[in-house]
């Protein structure tokens, strides 16, 4: 997919997302979603990517910058290094959060927890030779 059709893709499941308390149809039904706000390393402007996540047992949200098993980091992956005090919305609620990538070893210890819950993330990272990093997102309030 383009980067012009990605971005209508997108922007289609955020208003969906949005419209439906954080409920969206079709092949996503079931997939719990987040809206991750980013602010754009080099541009400054704050674009919103929706997102799978994996809810954690202390409150925080997993993510994985699998970009569909492709052979780079999506650009989100970068935004979020560079500017890593972030907004996200989930269901109703909009807050602050902060994103930390995982060390090796951490994310080697959560990756087959996510594999369990989302296969397709196996799938992705058995398409590309590049490790695809895993994100814990950390309430600020």
């Amino acid at each position: 997919m383009d980067t012009a059709s990605r971005a209508q893709f997108n922007a289609g499941i955020v208003n969906e997302f949005r419209a439906n308390g954080g409920h969206v149809g079709g092949a996503y039904a079931e997939t719990p979603l987040i809206l991750v706000h980013h602010i754009g390393a080099r541009s400054g402007v704050e674009r919103v990517v929706p997102l799978a996540y994996l809810p954690q047992s202390d409150g925080r949200f997993v993510i994985i910058a699998s970009d569909g098993g492709s052979p780079r980091h999506p650009a989100w992956y970068h935004n979020l290094k560079a500017n890593p005090k972030i907004t996200v919305e989930v269901g109703v609620e909009t807050f602050r959060v902060v994103a930390e990538e995982l060390d090796s070893a951490a994310r080697l210890a959560m990756w087959p927890l996510i594999v369990e819950h989302a296969p397709s993330a196996g799938e992705f990272q058995a398409m590309t030779t590049r490790t695809i990093p895993v994100f814990i997102l950390t309430r600020e309030d």
